[in-house]
């Protein structure tokens, strides 16, 4: 299970970071918004690079945008092959991204905490992410569905419904038959 959510959740976050990218550069067509440097100037601090006023290199921000979004595409495979699939998962995911860029951005002091932002821009972040989030689980979803029901499907499906009395599956057959 792990070996599958690695290489499917590279895949699911590499297609989630390229719709989130797509999507952005459309808004940005329609706003006038500028690219981001954030992603390139959290890299550089935590890879201890010396800082470059202006413009970040290209390659250095898209390195951390592209890697971060395959890295935590695999937290979403995890969920996925676990069980944990759909609309409801992938909303929950959508807030481990962006917790998971606002620890890295004001713990290296290049952001700051959301509710000191502008409406607008904490929107538009909200957005992308959102889209980021729903695009990798619909992957992950599909990926991990090719092997079957999860751990937590087959949990739940001992007594359809919501119900408080289920027992755990035995070890063996938690995974599959």
């Amino acid at each position: 299970m792990m070996k599958r959510a690695l290489w499917q959740g590279m895949i699911a976050g590499t297609a989630g970071g390229l719709v989130m990218t797509f999507g952005e550069k459309i808004e940005q067509s329609i706003t006038g918004r500028p690219d981001s440097h954030v992603p390139g100037r959290v890299l550089e601090r935590l890879i201890g690079r010396p800082e470059r006023p202006g413009k970040q290199s290209l390659p250095v921000n898209w390195a951390m945008h592209f890697g971060q979004a395959a890295l935590l595409g695999v937290v979403r495979s995890l969920m996925a092959q676990a069980g944990l699939r759909g609309p409801l998962a992938s909303a929950h995911f959508a807030v481990v991204r962006l917790t998971n860029d606002q620890i890295l951005e004001n713990a290296t002091g290049v952001g700051a905490p959301p509710a000191t932002w502008p409406r607008t821009e904490l929107l538009v972040d909200v957005l992308h992410k959102t889209v980021y989030a729903f695009t990798t689980g619909a992957v992950a979803d599909a990926l991990a569905a090719r092997a079957g029901p999860g751990p937590g499907q087959r949990h739940a499906a001992q007594r359809p419904g919501r119900h408080t009395d289920v027992r755990s599956q035995p070890r063996r057959t938690a995974y599959g038959p």
